[in-house]
């Protein structure tokens, strides 16, 4: 269907939504469930028909005859849709006021799984360009799904907020995230998966700059890690306590590091290595260094 036709489609439900709104003295009362429903439908007609501006106009419309009517859910559905509308118009910076206010009326409504939902999704169309927006969503999703005690999908939005926290390079923050979503997956038993994150909490502490804290964290909860782990760990470990750059380079690139979740790779890249085998072959380099310049000079 061409995009005209779809607009006078929009235009004859606006109508009809009017019309349903409308008053007289054998009708006292607006129908506004009637009207939500044909603003809704004249509103998806706009976008299709990538009239972007009247399809927000028109779903704000939508939103409240639902309000009115108490349809605390379709009004929120409603709010998701202008969340991609915000998308289509390249407006990221919408769609925080929009996923808020779905949120808020999905939880009036008593739906927190859909409360989550939806800004699980808001966090996934704004993670690339924005992803201190995103963390704000994925941490109000944690909050929102906690109140039904839903810990396994708690966990899944836990990890999303430990890796954006890394890749943003907030590493105190992503150290006590990750001790949290650890935590959660105690409570389902998860053990294997607490082994996994016991590395990049390791990782964390190290680019931290606290190879102390990597150690205590190691000794707290290495119990949990597979054998492969707990010797990558341990070497790893070993040399940064004895400075030897070379051996925490090698145990940084091994193969089960380097395929762990994409920001905790790029993260075993950029920890900056212990400095005391450096140090000292600079020494070296200086003292030989020196010594040429004796001899030359006595050869003078």
């Amino acid at each position: 269907m061409s995009a005209a036709k779809k607009v006078a489609e929009a235009e004859e439900l606006v109508r009809q939504a009017e019309k349903s709104l409308k008053t007289s003295l054998l009708k006292w009362v607006p129908d506004y469930d009637s009207a939500a429903d044909e603003y809704s439908k004249a509103a998806t007609a706009f976008r299709i028909a990538k009239n972007f501006d009247k399809s927000k106009v028109y779903q704000l419309k939508a939103i409240e005859c639902y309000k009115n009517n108490k349809s605390w859910f379709h009004a929120a559905k409603c709010y998701e849709q202008i969340v991609l509308l915000s998308k289509d118009t390249d407006k990221l910076l919408e769609i925080e006021e929009y996923v808020n206010k779905a949120c808020s009326l999905y939880q009036q409504h008593g739906s927190p799984e859909a409360a989550a939902s939806a800004l699980d999704k808001a966090a996934k169309l704004t993670e690339q360009k924005h992803p201190e927006m995103a963390l704000r969503f994925y941490q109000h999703a944690i909050e929102v799904i906690m109140i039904d005690d839903s810990i396994r999908q708690a966990t899944e939005y836990s990890s999303k907020v430990s890796r954006i926290l890394v890749k943003l390079r907030r590493y105190d923050e992503a150290a006590k995230a990750i001790l949290k979503e650890m935590d959660l997956y105690q409570q389902t038993e998860s053990y294997g998966q607490i082994g996994r994150l016991v590395v990049a909490l390791v990782l964390v502490q190290l680019a931290r700059g606290d190879s102390v804290e990597a150690e205590k964290a190691f000794k707290e909860w290495g119990s949990c890690c597979e054998p492969e782990e707990v010797s990558t760990l341990q070497t790893l470990l070993n040399a940064f306590d004895e400075e030897d750059a070379e051996m925490a380079s090698r145990m940084l690139a091994t193969p089960f590091i380097r395929h762990m979740d994409v920001e905790y790779a790029i993260l075993a890249k950029n920890i900056p290595l212990p400095e005391g085998m450096q140090l000292e072959k600079k020494s070296e380099d200086n003292a030989g260094i020196a010594t040429n310049e004796d001899e030359d000079e006595g050869i003078c």
